[in-house]
């Protein structure tokens, strides 16, 4: 296995492990008998916790290393995501949504800080490929949910079995990480305690963060959606967030080379439009076809965005690259995690199809500051682009 290839898994174990717990939100909002409000203040302690790793734990990643910081991310991460349905009420539950953000924030920086790395020593883009590993594996485990949850296998089972094949395959995995040399261009300074972004990383903070709340309206509340507007089976609800998944999943493979090739703005501003329209069909969908197509525009659309800004955001030298990093990821994540919630109030109040049309304008703002993704130009002894790598 290639030293970045193991990387790649990090993303893939985290999303299988969490994307578990997502596609089950249906179940576990029964369970603890919550209205998609109540259900959505349970997911802010989740997002609290995010916020504070990414926040707090740059300066122990850089000092763990990525094969420590891999391990106890992705493991801690998986134990409690598997642990949350077993517990007797969303109270008990919430402290365990908070320590697995935690431990979320902190596998974001390491596995961005290391594919970042990466990158620089094949002279090719790599991150977005990186990021559709998180992508395949929500789709994997969304698929299985759906069939999980048709054949009646309880949440709890489920997490048991998704956790004993990430603890497996992880120690695999990670026992062979190795860390990548810094970018010869890095910043030398050490990382600092606490990343805060700065008024120039702003603009790269809402390209990243627009199409996350998307993915996020998507991931959490697709299957729910499909329920309360069409009544559908839950293997055709569970479809969604599977469609979805798959299609980002898709885009985020094979975007690298369209993005050697064309450069990342024009790439995009096409992906953006594309996500708008994907959303504008879940909102006024007249029929289930219709709206898993749409899931599926927007997964195309969100692909490969996030990843764009996480590049350039590691490319800055006004800082240690893991700060900007975990900065871009502080608001980027709080609002996949923390929009979510908001947009259960939303269709609580206003109807579920409403909380779709409120990410629209987000889209089309990230739109107008896509000029942040634009190349610097290339400094002398800097690899080239565009060559063609696994």
């Amino acid at each position: 296995m290639k030293p970045h290839h193991r990387i790649f898994f990090i993303q893939f174990a985290v999303a299988v492990s969490l994307g578990a717990l997502l596609s089950r939100l249906a179940d576990l909002q029964v369970k603890f008998a919550l209205t998609e409000g109540e259900l959505g203040v349970l997911l802010v302690a989740m997002s609290s916790g995010v916020l504070f790793g990414l926040t707090f734990s740059v300066r122990l990643v850089e000092r763990l290393g990525a094969r420590s910081t891999a391990f106890a991310t992705v493991f801690g991460a998986a134990i409690l995501f598997a642990a949350i349905p077993w517990m007797p009420s969303a109270l008990a539950a919430a402290p365990l949504f908070f320590l697995a953000g935690i431990f979320t924030g902190a596998f974001e920086i390491n596995a961005n800080i290391e594919t970042d790395r990466h990158e620089a020593l094949l002279g090719y883009r790599i991150m977005s490929r990186a990021h559709g590993m998180w992508s395949l594996g929500f789709c994997l485990t969304a698929f299985v949910a759906a069939g999980m949850r048709q054949a009646g296998i309880s949440i709890e089972i489920h997490g048991l079995i998704v956790l004993a094949a990430v603890l497996i395959s992880g120690t695999v995995v990670f026992s062979g990480i190795t860390n990548a040399p810094k970018r010869p261009d890095a910043h030398p300074g050490d990382a600092s305690h606490i990343a805060l972004p700065t008024l120039g990383l702003m603009p790269l903070c809402l390209i990243a963060a627009a199409p996350l709340l998307a993915e996020g309206a998507s991931v959490d509340w697709s299957t729910i959606y499909m329920r309360d507007v069409f009544a559908v089976e839950p293997f055709i609800g569970g479809l969604s967030v599977a469609i979805f998944s798959l299609a980002i999943a898709i885009g985020r493979l094979g975007m690298d080379p369209i993005v050697d090739r064309f450069n990342p703005r024009p790439v995009a501003i096409a992906l953006l439009a594309l996500t708008t329209l994907g959303l504008i069909m879940v909102a006024t969908a007249p029929h289930p076809a219709i709206a898993l197509l749409g899931f599926g525009l927007t997964g195309i659309g969100c692909s490969s965005v996030y990843p764009l800004a996480i590049s350039a955001a590691a490319r800055r030298t006004d800082r240690p690259a893991s700060v900007n990093v975990a900065a871009l990821g502080q608001t980027t994540f709080v609002v996949f995690f923390a929009g979510p919630p908001l947009l259960g109030f939303i269709a609580e109040h206003f109807g579920i199809r409403i909380s779709y049309w409120t990410v629209v304008p987000l889209i089309l703002a990230a739109l107008f500051v896509t000029k942040a993704l634009a190349p610097a130009a290339r400094r002398i002894g800097e690899p080239e682009l565009g060559r063609r790598g696994a």
